[in-house]
């Protein structure tokens, strides 16, 4: 059994991206970038003005300056001729300023009379240009290869007026969920002695989540020939096998043994980490393999630890993107675990973060509620700190 931060390096160690593709822009939201964008034009591409107004030179300013008309400037229409000592151009928000201007006064300062402009009162010391360039200059380097393309990172993409982008692939994911006691959502209730299926409808989306898509979410009894039949289902149509339960060591835990005969190679099994300690990763077939508990609890953490990072980082973003780890107040204490390196489920309040009541491992109306893993190393870790908690959103 390893700890987390080396299960962690190891998944970091043996992770290339699955490669990339063009989508348009308006189909790359969501999607990790996998080329450098340059600006193929400047922003402003000349100085426009900031404000409604009025442009002129700024030596003709001055309150009480009477100053002669010489046309209006719109965004993207003509541009008003160059102006002369005297002058000004009607200007409004976006519109380019005509040669010679260099200032712009907004229009509650001023006063027009048919063509004569005068200004009638202080302007203060703004000058409500923006310059060529001022944003950023044809050429420029806006955004590189890892980058999450978010609604922000989607608008610097359009203003480097580029159509179309090269992407990293999603990952494919199949989702198999294990054991006889479970019965799809709705039907759980006509037998006692069975439970709603709950942790593959979290984990797809989870995977949805972190940029993957769901290829097959099956499930199957604890019998080893199903599940082997599944396993090669899903090795066929996946780049990544998520199994759900059967992660221990009973005598129906088959997760591991129903990838026997595809040459499951281990990356690591069992991590010291409550909750979660069953959790496992490997490789079948040329597919990454990862092993989740069965409990709800234990499921959704791991997952977040760990298939979350691995989709990122099978579309080309760095470990420490998905796994971003902030120092956050505290409203309460939080015990120090023995042992193990502990993630506490979380709620943030006013007075900093609050964990949740009920930390088991199967209990599931906790995660409702849960928006943040609370990092709590064994005594004389590093981590450790008492007034700011490592926080990860959840």
């Amino acid at each position: 059994m390893i700890d987390f931060d080396e299960a962690l390096a190891l998944l970091a160690d043996n992770v290339r991206p699955l490669g990339c593709e063009q989508v348009e822009l308006v189909a790359a939201h969501g999607r990790v970038l996998a080329e450098d964008v340059h600006a193929a034009v400047s922003s402003p591409r000349r100085a426009v003005s900031a404000m409604d107004g009025f442009a002129l030179r700024d030596a003709d300013a001055g309150v009480g300056a009477r100053l002669r008309i010489n046309g209006k400037s719109f965004p993207g229409s003509v541009l008003p001729p160059a102006l002369s000592a005297g002058e000004c151009v009607r200007i409004f928000t976006g519109a380019a300023l005509p040669d010679g201007a260099d200032r712009v006064i907004m229009q509650e300062n001023c006063a027009a009379d048919g063509a004569v402009m005068t200004i009638v009162d202080a302007y203060g010391p703004g000058w409500h240009v923006r310059h060529a360039a001022s944003d950023f200059a044809e050429g420029d380097l806006l955004l590189k290869p890892g980058t999450l393309l978010d609604p922000r990172a989607i608008v610097a993409l359009a203003g480097a007026d580029r159509a179309a982008v090269q992407v990293a692939k999603r990952p494919r994911v199949a989702i198999i969920a294990t054991g006889d006691e479970l019965a799809p959502p709705g039907s759980a209730r006509d037998n006692v002695l069975k439970i709603p299926e709950s942790v593959s409808f979290g984990v797809a989306a989870l995977v949805e989540e972190y940029g993957g898509t769901i290829e097959a979410r099956l499930g199957g009894s604890d019998d080893l020939l199903t599940l082997r039949q599944l396993a090669d289902k899903a090795l066929a149509i996946a780049n990544v096998v998520v199994v759900t339960g059967g992660a221990s060591v009973g005598e129906r835990d088959f997760a591991k043994v129903m990838f026997a005969e595809q040459e499951l190679e281990l990356l690591f099994s069992k991590v010291a980490i409550k909750p979660g300690k069953p959790v496992w990763v490997g490789r079948s077939q040329g597919r990454w393999v990862v092993g989740l508990p069965g409990n709800p609890g234990s499921a959704m953490v791991t997952a977040r630890l760990f298939l979350a990072p691995l989709l990122g980082m099978l579309q080309g973003r760095p470990v420490e993107d998905v796994l971003d780890w902030v120092p956050l107040p505290a409203a309460q204490a939080f015990p120090i675990p023995e042992g193990r390196t502990t993630f506490v489920r979380a709620a943030l309040s006013k007075s900093g973060l609050v964990p949740l009541a009920n930390q088991d491992s199967s209990a599931q109306a906790p995660l409702g509620k849960a928006r943040w893993l609370v990092r709590r190393d064994p005594a004389g870790k590093a981590s450790h700190c008492d007034e700011r908690m490592l926080a990860l959103a959840f």
